[in-house]
């Protein structure tokens, strides 16, 4: 059972993350206060889980990166979303509603 939570909490951060990139280029710290911004600070991700995951969609071909400047002109590699990206993200999305759906059912709650 481990490996279907882990599945699912990787799956959760990818979309999370390429969620994120839909809004543009973005460095890793970038995307980390993203997620925490966007989700009103409930939601921290650990640099030990985002670059593996980076790295990982990055394997997958889902974002591409490239070096480049910081805000605070530090060199920082930036993310960006790619085609088989926003084709990942569709999808994620989609089995993201059919889980909540369900976990809504099974709790008594209307779905969204």
């Amino acid at each position: 059972m481990a490996k279907a939570k882990s599945d699912h909490l990787q799956g959760t951060l990818a979309l999370l993350v390429l969620k994120s990139l839909e809004q543009g280029p973005m460095h890793g710290w970038g995307i980390t206060l993203h997620i925490q911004r966007i989700s009103n600070e409930v939601l921290r991700v650990e640099e030990g889980s985002l670059y593996p995951a980076l790295h990982r969609m990055e394997q997958e071909r889902w974002i591409a990166a490239e070096w480049g400047l910081s805000e605070n002109n530090r060199r920082a590699r930036f993310y960006r979303l790619t085609a088989q990206g926003r084709k990942q993200l569709r999808a994620e999305q989609e089995n993201w509603q059919r889980i909540t759906t369900a976990v809504a059912l099974v709790l008594g709650f209307e779905p969204a």
